[in-house]
């Protein structure tokens, strides 16, 4: 065999030998490793066995001492509530020994009350038999019972009282009568003395002073369109006569005609009159107008001193401003009733400043009485009650003419102030009245038919203009309506002469170039 192979053979075989005996020097090593690692888990286990015996000895204790120190506090609580009860038990034995005694203490006296109670029932029964016996005998000496004795002492007793209470009754009625009246009389001419107001009549016409005689024509316009446009939209009538530098402004209803003076005034002043410019005006003098009549109710409420009106009633008594009665200014009329009224209460000793008030609102419902139907003292109270004024001023409204029974002395205040200042001479006037019902009523005939825009009763009377809607009444309409319009005031009114019934119908087409 060749050296070479020889060579080879035993390095194979040193290789194997090798092999094997590094496996088994390896498998050693991982034996010791883990014989090793088992070692230290049996120690960990050990030390965890004992540390977990440890601990539970620890919590143990623990739980002991708990225990322990829980059954001390426990019984020492224990301890406490019976020491407690014992105590509860004591206070409660005391009071029932003090109870005890009580009760035999109100038995005792029940007992000493029982027997006098007895003793007084046999008194009174002795007394009642006293009392019975003696009645016995009076009624043997009187003949007669009791009862009727003191039925005929009673009555005669009555019949003496009536009769010195009906003379004591007359004759203080004589005495208070006549320092009644005498009182009355005096109270009467002082208030008059103190309150000696002017009275002016009312008129119908007003007169606007003109620059020149030109401005006559252009009031007149051409074909007279600027006076039919003035007098169409404020219902009165415009006179131009040989009057100098002046026209004539007439109507009834001074509301319309102040608007028309204002009106004119200011046409006069600006210079340019034609119908679009009458308008503007026209409705400019009705604002003016309207808050002359708001400064008028504060005016009024201002000179009698009289406050906290709701304004919706200062509004109204402002126009009474422009409401007459009988020729009489109705504000004027009722600021001086308010004055007398308050004058009267001063005298009597009784509220003045209810008195006044009531005084101030007798105649709020003829602000209303153009508007409403009724009658001015029934639209008063309805006004009074709606604005909350109080039941003494409403009951005064009420009373004033009569219409109920005076309740109050503020009601009778009223009443008097109310015909003083009505029978002042020249307050008055009965036919200026009639004429200015007339010619309201015209109007209210014109206003009730369908299609009736407005109406104004001009000329004294002698002629009514009725604009109506375009819209609903047409040409041949018009003059069926006039037709009606004129058998109607004929068959209601009484007037003289004859009435001319002007109707008109105003057709109008309005845009704007953009």
């Amino acid at each position: 065999m060749p050296p070479i192979v020889i060579y080879i053979l035993v390095g194979v075989a040193a290789l194997v030998v090798g092999f094997f005996a590094g496996v088994m020097y390896r498998k050693k090593v991982a034996e010791a490793e883990i014989n090793s690692a088992e070692e230290q888990a049996r120690k960990i286990l050990e030390d965890g066995i004992k540390s977990a015996d440890t601990k539970k000895k620890e919590a143990l204790l623990e739980a002991k001492e708990e225990i322990l120190q829980t059954k001390n506090e426990f019984e020492q609580e224990l301890k406490e509530r019976r020491s407690e009860l014992t105590r509860q038990e004591r206070r409660v034995q005391t009071k029932e020994e003090t109870l005890d005694r009580k009760t035999e203490a109100v038995e005792k006296k029940d007992e000493s009350l029982t027997k006098k109670l007895k003793e007084i029932t046999e008194q009174r029964e002795a007394i009642e038999k006293i009392k019975d016996e003696q009645y016995e005998t009076l009624q043997k000496i009187a003949g007669m019972t009791a009862e009727e004795a003191t039925a005929k002492l009673i009555a005669r007793l009555e019949t003496e009282l009536r009769h010195e209470q009906a003379q004591k009754i007359i004759e203080l009625e004589a005495e208070f009568k006549d320092e009644a009246d005498e009182k009355a009389r005096e109270i009467i001419a002082l208030a008059i003395q103190r309150c000696a107001a002017d009275h002016v009549s009312e008129i119908t016409v007003s007169a606007v002073p003109l620059p020149s005689e030109e401005m006559k024509g252009r009031i007149i316009g051409r074909e007279g369109r600027n006076i039919r446009t003035i007098e169409t939209l404020t219902g009165v009538d415009l006179i131009i006569d040989d009057t100098p530098e002046a026209i004539t402004v007439s109507c009834f209803d001074p509301v319309r005609r102040e608007i028309a003076r204002l009106a004119l005034e200011k046409l006069v002043s600006d210079g340019r009159i034609h119908p679009t410019r009458i308008e503007e005006t026209v409705e400019k003098a009705r604002k003016e107008v309207e808050l002359a009549i708001k400064q008028a109710g504060e005016r009024a409420t201002f000179d009698t001193g009289i406050h906290g009106i709701n304004p919706e009633l200062v509004k109204l008594l402002g126009r009474l401003k422009y409401r007459t009665s009988y020729g009489q200014n109705v504000l004027g009329h009722s600021v001086e009733v308010s004055l007398l009224s308050g004058i009267i209460a001063d005298e009597l000793g009784v509220d003045s400043m209810l008195a006044k008030r009531a005084g101030l609102l007798h105649d709020i419902g003829k602000a209303l009485t153009q508007e409403v139907e009724g009658s001015h003292v029934q639209l008063g109270v309805e006004v009074a009650k709606k604005y909350r004024e109080s039941k003494e001023v409403i009951h005064a409204i009420e009373a004033h003419h009569g219409d109920v029974e005076a309740q109050t002395i503020t009601a009778l205040i009223v009443q008097a102030a109310d015909a003083i200042s009505a029978a002042r001479p020249g307050a008055r006037r009965e036919n200026l009245e009639n004429y200015i019902k007339r010619l309201t009523k015209l109007e209210e005939i014109a206003n009730e038919f369908d299609g009736v825009e407005k109406s104004y009763a001009i000329q004294a009377g002698r002629e009514i203009r009725i604009m109506v809607k375009p819209d609903m009444v047409n040409d041949d309409q018009m003059t069926l309506i006039a037709r009606e319009i004129v058998k109607k005031i004929e068959n209601e009114l009484e007037y003289p002469g004859q009435i001319k019934v002007h109707m008109i119908r105003e057709s109008r087409a309005i845009d704007y170039a953009k």
